[in-house]
């Protein structure tokens, strides 16, 4: 399935609960008292009939799902919850490869971004807000972005990629990803700016 296929397939669930998606395709939400904090792409990966994989690659191919949360504010507008994990830094990857050929770039450069509404800690429901589309076609945009991994690169190369802080990047930041604190894994992850402008919402 291509994206502009499954734009138009994700639409017709605009309004929809993913919860409940999720339960009809087997999608294990809770494990005992913890969240599965991958249910919501996980809903959807099923729901256009993709496997659970872990592949470093564009999960369908040409382009990328991503799904994120927001909230509903009083005033009826909508805000950005939380940042958005992109792919994983591999140092020695990112240490050889320049923006154009580097994994970040290839995420990002055709996305399908879900949007669901976040409503509690509990999960019980979460509708399906809107769907973009992105493909780092704003000249400004892209040129900040591969600013911010031409910065992580460059601290790699010269520093260690002990040296990374969540501090850095003004669009995408890389962080620590992993179960537990201490981990040393890191991942490029959008900043709330950046999904806002994705999404074409404000941020939380």
């Amino acid at each position: 399935m291509d994206r502009s296929e499954a734009l138009a397939f994700l639409g017709k669930l605009i309004g929809s609960d993913l919860v409940g998606l999720g339960n009809k395709h087997g999608v294990t939400i809770w494990k005992g008292t913890r969240i599965n904090k991958g249910w919501a792409g996980h809903t959807i990966e099923r729901h256009l009939g993709l496997p659970l994989n872990s592949s470093r690659s564009p999960n369908f191919g040409s382009w990328e799902l991503k799904v994120v949360p927001v909230r509903a504010m009083p005033d009826g507008t909508f805000k950005v919850k939380e940042t958005m994990a992109i792919t994983m830094i591999d140092p020695v990857e990112v240490a050889a490869k320049e923006f154009l050929n580097s994994h970040l770039y290839l995420k990002l450069q055709r996305l399908l971004v879900v949007a669901r509404i976040f409503e509690s800690k509990a999960e019980s429901r979460s509708l399906c807000h809107l769907i973009a589309e992105f493909d780092l076609s704003d000249q400004a945009l892209y040129h900040q972005i591969k600013a911010d991994y031409d910065l992580i690169r460059d601290v790699i190369r010269t520093k260690g990629f002990d040296y990374l802080k969540g501090s850095m990047g003004v669009m995408v930041q890389p962080r620590t990803k992993g179960p537990g604190h201490g981990s040393r894994s890191r991942a490029f992850y959008a900043r709330t700016a950046l999904v806002a402008t994705i999404l074409g919402i404000g941020v939380r």
